[in-house]
């Protein structure tokens, strides 16, 4: 072996805390509810608190999965590794595909709305509505978060401490001024007294709540980023899986929280008026509640893009990473750096690559660049779903042996797979239709996000089946069940660790 080879991934470079607040920031929580909240209420009306909820549950099954394959696999590459193991290669190749090719389609947005917002805090509102100026600044901004990620997991964790908080601090901060407001009476639009009764999803009827519901879903996801970082996490067993399912515990109180004082402050008319204002909804709302402090949520919008920019990318390595390993890419994506020891290789191509889409899309149209954000939930829902039944699968031996094996690992993950499937197959009927894209026009004779959605698959399929003309290593290996020694808590692997 190389040198760098020996190098691997810097063991117990953060901590548990650090894992959950990158968890956080990979959802980009600021970013992500605004740009939700005014098309949830369009939708559902008062009820978008309890969609959140609703939407949350998925998620929360999900994150069991994820803590329960960590504890038998500490592999960076997440759902690439487990599927593989649980289901064979076929399914684990595309699995890995599909969580590295999220991060080529959202990095770039993510960059060009921190930018945004980042002008518009200062007042720089025409800089702000130019293209050519927030292009070259968000591709600026991406190689800047690239070369943090590069240069240390450990510096990339205290640089997101310091802006989670800023983004957290402040929704919560908006929201107490807002309902404070609503209860004083003083709102300036038409504000509407909270109720339990927001809490109830299913009121909304079904048609609205199934699109919420996969808007919610976009909102929790990232979370996951904090178990792509399980070899680099003290006691890796464990605290990745609880980091994530932590992670999505915060987010849903910010979500609800946040979405009460919106719609009571604001009232259901102003957000639906607005709904297509996109993450703009949190500058007008600002103005509203908090005066000429409104740049204080400007800038938790940016913080928010800033970090999810930086995190976004973490995903996206690792897997190329742990895909190179195990020889289901070239074997130049398995480099590791070995003054900073982490993957430099494989993240730098993630950067390259969403680079390019970001640069290639923002010149056919602005909308394009909103069409390939829609074309994010078919492969979000995919690869969660995924997870979920190889979580079953994988632990099939071990289902009857107690309650919690069997409603924790197996029933949980399969309930939250259904219902991600069926917002997969929902996503598709409706994405299918050109008049549901914000471009308008038929590609292929349907929506741009599904062409797009479609082509990245399609897109796998060729790099796959190249790369197995060259090598069929990967493609050898079988699908097993989980070893039993792994899932005894005194049980010590070969490098030592519980």
């Amino acid at each position: 072996m190389s040198q760098t080879e020996q190098a691997g991934l810097k063991k117990g470079a953060i901590g548990f805390v650090d894992a959950v607040v990158i968890g956080l920031a990979s959802t980009s929580p600021a970013y992500s509810l605004a740009a939700i909240i005014g098309a949830v209420v369009a939708l559902v009306g008062v009820h978008a608190p309890g969609v959140l909820i609703a939407s949350f549950v998925p998620m929360l099954l999900i994150a069991s999965a994820f803590y329960y394959l960590n504890k038998v696999d500490q592999d960076c590459g997440t759902t690439f590794s487990w599927v593989t193991r649980a289901m064979g290669p076929w399914f684990g190749w595309f699995g890995g595909w599909a969580i590295s090719m999220t991060g080529v389609l959202v990095v770039g947005s993510l960059a060009d709305v921190g930018v945004r917002f980042g002008l518009l805090a200062v007042g720089l509102d025409s800089a702000a509505d130019s293209m050519p100026i927030r292009m070259t600044l968000a591709v600026i901004l991406i190689i800047a978060m690239t070369a943090l990620c590069v240069v240390g997991t450990e510096v990339s964790a205290k640089f997101q401490n310091v802006l989670i908080l800023a983004q957290v601090v402040t929704l919560l901060a908006f929201a107490v001024v807002a309902l404070y407001r609503v209860y004083a009476g003083t709102s300036s639009l038409d504000s509407v007294d909270p109720s339990l009764e927001w809490l109830n999803p299913f009121a909304a009827g079904g048609g609205a709540l199934s699109a919420g519901l996969l808007l919610g879903v976009f909102a929790y996801w990232g979370w996951e980023s904090a178990v792509n970082l399980t070899e680099e996490t003290e006691d890796s067993a464990s605290a990745p899986g609880r980091a994530g399912i932590v992670s999505t515990i915060i987010l849903l109180v910010t979500y609800v929280g946040v979405a009460y004082a919106v719609v009571a402050y604001a009232g259901t008319e102003f957000l639906t008026a607005n709904s297509d204002e996109e993450e703009s909804i949190f500058a007008l709302l600002g103005d509203e509640v908090l005066g000429g402090w409104s740049w204080v949520l400007l800038v938790a919008v940016a913080t928010s893009a800033v970090a999810s920019t930086q995190t976004t990318i973490i995903p996206a390595s690792r897997t190329g990473l742990s895909m190179a390993r195990r020889a289901a890419l070239p074997s130049t994506f398995a480099h590791i750096s070995p003054r900073f020891r982490t993957p430099d290789v494989s993240t730098w191509w993630v950067a390259g690559i969403a680079i390019g889409w970001y640069v290639f899309v923002s010149i056919v149209s602005e909308n394009a660049l909103f069409d390939s954000l829609s074309a994010l939930a078919l492969l979000i829902a995919f690869y969660y779903a995924l997870t979920g039944i190889a979580c079953a699968v994988y632990y099939r031996n071990q289902l009857l042996k107690s309650a919690t094996n069997f409603f924790l690992i197996g029933v949980g993950p399969l309930v939250g797979s259904a219902l991600l499937i069926w917002l997969l197959v929902k996503a598709v009927v409706d994405l299918s239709d050109p008049a549901n894209s914000y471009t308008g026009a038929a590609w292929f004779g349907l929506g741009p996000p599904l062409v797009i959605g479609i082509g990245i698959m399609v897109v796998g399929v060729v790099v796959m089946f190249v790369w197995r003309a060259q090598d069929k290593r990967f493609w050898l290996e079988k699908a097993g069940t989980v070893d039993p020694a792994l899932l005894d808590p005194d049980h010590v692997d070969h490098e030592g660790n519980r």
